[in-house]
């Protein structure tokens, strides 16, 4: 007979590749439904049926994880979702023209081959009798405080940070989405299990947990949708993607170590052959990353690049202002993905490299408002009546360029 941990290996692959495509769908109808501002400030995408066409795509795929963690350990399932990435990034490259290089190929085989090892070391799952050992679990100090810090570290994201820095940084939204996911996964394991005993013959819905389970699970749920369709609306799929994976994954391991106190391998080889998965996993999640944004960033540069510039946002790839200087070359702003806050003068925390930077782009600025008020007075003041041999400017005709001068005739 297979065993349980492998029907929960075929529900993850399902439920990633659901996952994936959700994301690609998502974004297509998120993009669709903004008017000028994003769609997901005014609401507009629940009028969208591409936006709901991938919630559904993203609810059988969870349905399909949901499976998986009845018959799997988490810490098996949840690294799977490179998968989704993968195809994310396919289905982006076909759907949204974000390219997949050579590059983007090597960090996909990357994620194949450190899932494959996560699978064949994956532990086996804990032995549970009743909801109320599991509930025992959740209850550890341990625990308790993990989940009061993920809460009140996403409360000060939310109110305190997103509403400066939330357009311009994908992980703020990322990181809610992916500590709270983390808590999901571990309570959503619990009403699985409860799940799993009740239809074995051993009822769990007697006991108040199975409900305190369930509620806590499609809490962190609904906000874990909230923040990452945020993200999704802001940024690229394959930006967004790659980060949410390793942010929720690493979260997810984290406290499934501190839930279930270690890996529940039965060797020390396994343990290190697991931890080997997961950094294979990373680094080809991590490549994958880097290939979209150096396609998108090559590709905008070939469109926009000789006219006005690009400037590499966070979104993948967007316009930038750019400005030519005396040699003919092009500067343009560049954003990178961990410095895109603006920069605060008043910050001590500035280098001074980034102070001169700051201080020239501001004195470039006043030079232009200088120039652009030069020529307007120059338009509206009114031009002076032609003297003889002159032209209207007050020119004498012979090559002098000094416009303020007027050859008047010589008195008899």
């Amino acid at each position: 007979m297979v065993e349980s941990k492998y029907i929960g290996l075929a529900m993850a692959i399902v439920g990633s590749f659901a996952i994936g495509t959700s994301s690609v769908i998502t974004k297509m109808g998120l993009t669709a439904s903004a008017d000028g501002t994003a769609a997901t400030e005014n609401m507009s995408f629940l009028r969208n049926s591409m936006w709901w066409a991938g919630m559904g795509a993203l609810v059988v795929g969870e349905v399909a994880n949901f499976g998986a963690y009845t018959f799997a350990p988490p810490i098996m399932v949840t690294p799977l979702g490179a998968l989704s990435v993968i195809v994310g990034a396919i289905f982006a490259s076909f759907l949204l023209n974000e390219q997949l290089g050579h590059l983007g190929r090597v960090g996909c085989a990357l994620c194949i081959l450190g899932s494959s090892i996560i699978v064949l070391h994956a532990p086996n799952d804990q032995d549970l009798e009743t909801v109320t050992q599991f509930l025992e679990y959740a209850l550890e100090p341990g625990f308790l405080l993990y989940c009061f810090t993920v809460s009140v570290f996403s409360l000060v994201l939310a109110y305190g940070v997103a509403p400066r820095h939330g357009r311009t940084n994908p992980l703020v939204y990322i990181s809610i989405a992916s500590l709270v996911g983390s808590v999901s996964v571990m309570f959503v394991k619990g009403f699985t299990v409860a799940l799993k005993l009740s239809f074995d013959g051993h009822n769990q819905f007697v006991y108040p947990s199975t409900y305190l389970f369930l509620i806590i699970s499609a809490f962190c749920i609904v906000v874990q949708l909230n923040y990452a369709n945020k993200a999704l609306d802001l940024f690229s799929v394959n930006l967004v993607n790659p980060i949410y994976y390793v942010g929720f994954c690493s979260a997810t391991i984290v406290a499934s170590l501190i839930l279930f106190k270690g890996f529940n391998t039965t060797s020390p080889s396994n343990t290190v052959s697991l931890l080997a998965g997961f950094v294979v996993t990373f680094l080809g999640v991590h490549i994958l990353n880097l290939a979209m944004l150096e396609e998108s960033n090559a590709r905008a540069t070939a469109v926009y690049g000789e006219e006005e510039g690009i400037g590499m946002g966070l979104d993948g790839w967007s316009r930038g202002h750019g400005r030519r200087d005396s040699t003919g070359s092009l500067n343009s702003l560049r954003t990178p993905l961990f410095g895109a806050f603006a920069l605060d003068p008043n910050d001590v925390g500035a280098s001074s490299t980034d102070m001169r930077l700051h201080r020239l782009s501001e004195e470039e600025e006043e030079d232009d408002d200088a120039d652009e008020r030069t020529a307007l007075s120059r338009r509206a003041s009114p031009m002076p009546s032609p003297a003889p041999g002159g032209n209207a400017r007050g020119e004498s005709g012979l090559g002098h360029h000094h416009h303020n001068i007027r050859i008047l005739p010589r008195p008899v």
